[in-house]
């Protein structure tokens, strides 16, 4: 049912808490993983100091971390690190990887520039090119 699962990661605590839920769908179904981390643009000049998610060196420890996590639990994982907008980033790689299902927290670090009611999890659901499994 699910043969390609995309689980994009951020360090939020929502994100740590949907990894028990990927690793139970993972198994079920044998599923190929996808773990993806989106490194945001800078921001610009006389913006707010940079989330620690724009940090390439960042997203590439906590991909690793991730990996990590999911070997221990018998699950080999493939990582993918992107550059650009969470909710756009997130639609294009499923796309391009065929995945079936996204399975996100539903309060990661991703709040839009225009609030909760436009939050990354939003976009992504609106955007997706399959199923998308949010954990509260």
């Amino acid at each position: 049912m699910f043969k390609t699962v995309l689980f994009p990661v951020d360090q939020s605590r929502e994100a740590r808490e949907a990894a028990e839920k990927v690793v139970n769908i993972v198994k079920t179904y044998a599923s190929r993983l996808v773990i993806l981390s989106v490194v945001e643009p800078p921001a610009e000049e006389g913006d707010a100091p940079p989330e620690v998610m724009s940090s390439p060196e960042a997203v590439a420890k906590l991909l690793s971390e991730a990996q990590s996590m999911f070997s221990q639990q018998g699950i080999e994982a493939e990582i993918i690190e992107r550059e650009g907008k969470p909710p756009f980033t997130i639609c294009d790689v499923a796309d391009e990887i065929g995945a079936d299902l996204i399975v996100m927290g539903c309060r990661g670090m991703g709040l839009t520039d225009d609030g909760a009611s436009d939050s990354v999890t939003n976009r992504v659901i609106n955007l997706s090119p399959c199923a998308v499994l949010i954990v509260p």
